[in-house]
């Protein structure tokens, strides 16, 4: 699986409270709670960042309390995948049971900038920015199975023959 986006670049520490503000988790409408991704930090973010748009953050991304509305609004949103130094573990969890892509890749933040163009190999581990390549963290194949799948609900049902 690869996806090749343009860069939206975060520092370290983005906690879910910057990802999606507890004061917008009372919304029901999944793309009005989304338009508030990273408002604290980026109040143009939700309404500039296209489909297929790559996160790329530094340590302990997704810290903070361990709300799935945060790897839930950057799906929504069309966030192809999240590159960090580090996530945080529960975010790292959510993310994958939500399908949504993470790879995590040594001093990545301080080699790009946004609007750069990144491409990833889900599978294999592996970052191609600016012509060059960086060997993160490959996922074990029962993580990289929930993300292929489209998620954990996804792939249990697949498993079990249901729709």
């Amino acid at each position: 699986m690869k996806i090749k986006g343009k860069v939206w670049k975060f520092g370290d520490n983005i906690d879910t409270d910057i990802i999606i503000p507890g004061r917008y988790l009372v919304l029901r409408d999944p793309d009005e709670m989304a338009s508030h991704a990273f408002e604290p930090i980026d109040e143009t973010f939700a309404k500039n960042v296209q489909k297929g748009d790559i996160i790329v953050a530094g340590k302990n991304f997704g810290s903070g309390s361990s709300r799935e509305e945060a790897p839930f609004v950057l799906k929504q949103l069309g966030i192809a995948a999240v590159v960090a130094e580090s996530f945080a573990r529960i975010f790292f969890r959510n993310a994958i049971n939500l399908g949504l892509p993470l790879v995590e890749v040594k001093d990545v933040s301080t080699n790009v900038k946004k609007g750069d163009t990144i491409e990833i190999d889900v599978l294999e581990g592996i970052i191609t920015l600016n012509g060059k390549i960086f060997h993160g963290t490959k996922l074990p194949d029962f993580l990289l199975e929930l993300i292929t799948e489209g998620g954990a609900l996804k792939a249990v049902r697949k498993r079990l023959g249901v729709s």
